[in-house]
């Protein structure tokens, strides 16, 4: 079961320079939030701090009434980050040692991006999207409270990339999990983001809170230096829900 992810005060600094925050931010469940923003604005160090790869030094996050722990986390990095000398299944399986059902958790994944017959070989005998596609079910197959993923599409030729765009959506209609995904394409931030929020920085804060429904053009006005969008909520304010649109492979 997906829960909201309430952000409270988050806030990071690297010695003298302040690069993010402080930040409130309340995080639907169930829905795949994107963050984008130009180079340094701190949306990776944000979801760095999400993911506990780094403390931040003022704040909270809270998922649904308990502090959230690494283990409620899968990350999906930009390189697929699979240990080579394991087959795909058990890098798939790798978050789940002891688990009494790891290897119906493994067929799971597999089945739904679509390796099964993949489950053998090893990171070298795969291509680029498929290596990907393997890290994509590695983080889900432990069904995790929330998903993070730091631009996980972006070393891919255009064709790969839609594909997998498509093969994460699968993913989210089967598991419901919360997500968040960093990116720098506008394309791919309106193809998979219910909600999508433009950071400008350093230090890296909230300066627009869009929808699928808004256009290119005011994605694009909102992510040029100086620009804003439709304010986002006030810290403890509840975004209203919406709908999730139907999506098709």
């Amino acid at each position: 079961m997906a829960h909201e992810v309430h952000i409270a005060g988050l806030a990071k600094t690297y010695g003298s320079q302040r690069v993010l925050g402080p930040l409130d931010l309340h995080l639907e469940a169930g829905t795949i939030t994107v963050v984008i923003g130009r180079s340094g604005c701190g949306k990776s160090t944000l979801l760095r701090c999400l993911g506990g790869l780094e403390k931040p030094d003022a704040g909270s996050i809270r998922i649904g009434a308990g502090q959230l722990r690494r283990e409620d986390i899968g990350y999906v990095f930009q390189e697929p980050r699979l240990m080579p000398w394991l087959t795909v299944s058990r890098n798939v399986a790798f978050g789940l040692r002891g688990h009494p059902a790891r290897d119906d958790r493994v067929a799971e994944a597999l089945a739904i991006v679509g390796l099964q017959q993949a489950a053998s070989l090893l990171p070298k005998q795969l291509s680029g999207g498929m290596a990907q596609r393997a890290a994509l079910a590695r983080a889900l197959a432990p069904k995790p409270e929330l998903i993070l993923l730091d631009e996980p599409f972006s070393a891919l030729d255009p064709f790969s990339r839609e594909s997998l765009q498509q093969h994460l959506l699968h993913l989210y209609r089967h598991y419901r999990t919360t997500m968040v995904l960093i990116t720098h394409d506008m394309d791919e931030a309106l193809t998979l983001g219910d909600r999508i929020l433009v950071m400008q920085g350093p230090p890296g804060k909230i300066v627009a809170d869009l929808s699928r429904h808004d256009t290119k053009a005011r994605l694009r006005e909102a992510l040029e230096p100086g620009g804003r969008g439709p304010p986002g909520p006030q810290a403890g304010a509840e975004r209203p829900q919406t709908p999730l649109r139907a999506r098709a492979l």
